[in-house]
């Protein structure tokens, strides 16, 4: 443990021990490192398929891990429960989505800092959440929900919903099932692919099949990335987030800080304060996904209760000077972390993508120098690859620093136009139909 750090007198006598519910996750080795620099034992919530596949180094940072049958979230909590009593955990953290409301209910269970259990299901299901900014009066997207196309029709209808809309499943992550749909003769294909994921495997975690439709919100996107401790909200960056466009959207990048003109920000941190706090975020990392119309105005389009995914928490990091991972491994064990930044520098990360559906026959990459520090190559020649429908399509990626957002963007720019994917397109089957693109898994 760091000298002078103020450790809760339950802990003091021993090292702390931390439980994080899945790592096999882009968040969890950040996590895990950080708990380890603190000198916390870190134990793990996971399935056995998806332990396998943890690296020998992810592993070297877990003192224990245990594998509860999540199909039964009842016994589930009981079970682990149980664990963290006989083991002395002092504090949970959820890496994965899927796994934010039991995380919740843990904690407070045992007492431990967390979110509200009772508004934890609206921080991962979308209906519930849309229902909840609503009764609060944050701006986000009007929303109707519905398990068939002709009634979703109907509902959008009655709603005053125009299109272009946003069809998306109310329990899913990393843009799975979100198309853009341009008229109601696409909605009935939309909301197929919608509800093609009905359980998160390998953890066979049930969805809610329920889809929605939501207005479509003209302007740029971004995220906050914010820290809760007891209840209080601080927002470490603004991250400007570039995607595809057309029916699918694929995150293509990101870049902390974003630029934004002083009102529209002012306008934008109090638009997610309000809704972290309609979504009852008491100790944890926030991770929201807003809109900002080209008049400044904010829409939420959703909140994470977990640490945010694609590299976001290295960019913060590089740009502040804050340690994302360890304020949340700090909050989660009750110690008030250190928020204040001091580099005041830019960082960016672009993505890999596949040109088109296809196998890979060769891909080029810039060199890491000047404003590029790491490139990372995921894919290798003769791997089949389809066309970037969501976010786990990516080939690789290259991180970016520089002294201002502006400066690294075009650095950015200047690194991907020398990316050169060369692809044998792919054969299409009949029964794909005229995209090419498979039903997403």
């Amino acid at each position: 443990m760091a000298p002078g750090t103020d450790l809760p007198t339950a802990v003091n006598a021993r090292a702390p021990r931390l439980l994080v519910l899945e790592a096999g996750v882009s968040a969890g080795e950040p996590l895990l490192r950080a708990a380890a620099a603190l000198g916390a034992e870190t134990y793990v919530v996971t399935h056995p398929h998806m332990y396998a596949g943890y690296p020998p180094e992810l592993r070297r940072l877990i003192a224990g891990t245990i594998c509860p049958d999540f199909t039964d979230p009842t016994a589930t909590l009981c079970q682990l429960t149980a664990f963290c009593r006989r083991t002395g955990i002092d504090g949970v953290v959820a890496c994965w989505e899927f796994l934010t409301p039991l995380a919740a209910h843990l904690a407070a269970g045992l007492g431990l800092p967390g979110h509200d259990p009772a508004r934890a299901a609206a921080c991962r299901d979308k209906r519930l959440m849309s229902e909840a900014f609503t009764a609060h009066g944050i701006p986000a997207p009007r929303t109707v929900a519905a398990r068939e196309p002709t009634t979703l029709a109907r509902l959008a209808r009655e709603a005053g919903l125009t299109y272009p809309l946003v069809v998306k499943p109310a329990e899913n992550a990393a843009s799975i099932g979100v198309s853009v749909v341009s008229d109601p003769a696409a909605l009935p294909d939309a909301v197929r692919r919608t509800g093609a994921e009905t359980h998160k495997l390998p953890h066979g975690i049930a969805l809610d099949t329920t889809v929605l439709a939501q207005e479509y919100v003209e302007g740029d996107e971004f995220s906050v990335e914010t820290v809760v401790v007891g209840g209080e909200v601080h927002h470490l960056a603004v991250t400007e987030k570039f995607t595809t466009s057309g029916t699918d959207r694929a995150e293509t990048g990101h870049t902390v800080p974003a630029t934004l003109p002083t009102a529209v920000r002012e306008s934008l941190l109090d638009t997610t304060s309000r809704a972290v706090t309609a979504l009852g975020l008491r100790d944890g990392l926030a991770h929201t996904e807003i809109k900002v119309t080209p008049h400044g105005r904010p829409h939420v389009i959703e909140v994470g209760a977990r640490p945010p995914g694609d590299g976001i928490m290295r960019l913060v990091a590089e740009a502040t000077g804050v340690d994302q991972a360890r304020a949340c491994v700090e909050t989660a064990l009750g110690i008030r972390p250190d928020l204040t930044g001091h580099h005041g520098r830019a960082a960016a990360v672009r993505f890999l993508l596949a040109p088109h559906a296809g196998t890979l026959d060769s891909i080029e990459v810039p060199p890491r120098r000047g404003h590029v520090q790491d490139v990372t190559v995921t894919a290798a020649p003769g791997d089949t690859l389809t066309a970037p429908h969501d976010n786990l399509q990516r080939l690789g990626h290259i991180l970016l620093r520089g002294k201002t957002a502006e400066e690294v963007n075009e650095a950015a720019a200047r690194a991907m136009a020398r990316v050169r994917v060369v692809m044998t397109p792919r054969r299409l089957d009949a029964s794909e139909g005229a995209s090419g693109d498979p039903c997403p898994d």
